[in-house]
């Protein structure tokens, strides 16, 4: 590779780290402010200003307040700097090459002890503001679907061992999970009862281990 190709590449390898190095101030910025102030009483220049970026690169990086909302929300989800499909997250394959059904929910527990904490919150505003938002409804409506569709198939994936409990049909089954993984139920235990998050993920296994495996 002559000089020039060298350039070129480091040149915009620098631009990628760059761009990923703003997209996180500004989402690092529109969390906090989210969170004390709401959706409605976020402004996106308040943001610029909380991120010390100006407004017109932080729409050039993530676009209007909804789709920045939206953004907060998947990588919340997945943890890391956007969003992934829930067959590439980590824990999802551990839990699909996992031979034992009790194993399997134990790994999805540990998984959401690890998520809710920087989604719930989050996921909080999001519940508060969609009845009055069309583009934050139609996110909420999304998430709640794509999530009880996923717990469908850890529920087949269950059943798979042969180890579901009779006569819990899979519908039951994917509710059961669906309700309790939720960031609410999160909230209620860990924020308003005061859980341990190790005492949120121990009881949330035993809790579906009991509720949907034969003894």
């Amino acid at each position: 590779m002559g000089k020039e190709a060298e350039r070129r590449v480091y040149n915009s390898t620098a631009r990628k780290a760059a761009a990923l190095s703003t997209r996180r101030s500004i989402l690092d910025a529109a969390r906090r402010l989210f969170l004390e102030h709401g959706f409605a009483g976020t402004t996106m220049p308040m943001i610029a200003n909380a991120a010390g970026i100006a407004l017109d690169t932080v729409y050039a990086s993530v676009g209007k307040k909804p789709a920045l909302f939206r953004l907060l929300v998947e990588t919340a989800i997945s943890g890391g700097d956007a969003a992934v499909p829930a067959e590439e997250r980590d824990y999802v394959q551990a839990i699909r090459a996992e031979p034992t059904a009790e194993e399997k929910l134990k790994i999805y527990a540990a998984a959401l002890r690890a998520i809710q904490p920087r989604l719930a919150p989050i996921f909080a505003v999001l519940q508060a503001a969609a009845p009055q938002d069309a583009d934050l409804d139609l996110l909420w409506n999304e998430i709640a679907d794509r999530r009880a569709a996923n717990m469908r198939l850890l529920a087949e994936d269950l059943a798979g061992t042969g180890r579901l409990r009779r006569g819990l049909s899979l519908e039951t089954a994917t509710d059961i999970i669906w309700s309790m993984n939720s960031p609410e139920f999160f909230l209620l235990l860990v924020d308003q009862r005061g859980w341990s998050l190790d005492d949120f993920e121990c009881w949330l296994a035993d809790a579906w281990i009991r509720l949907l495996l034969e003894p």
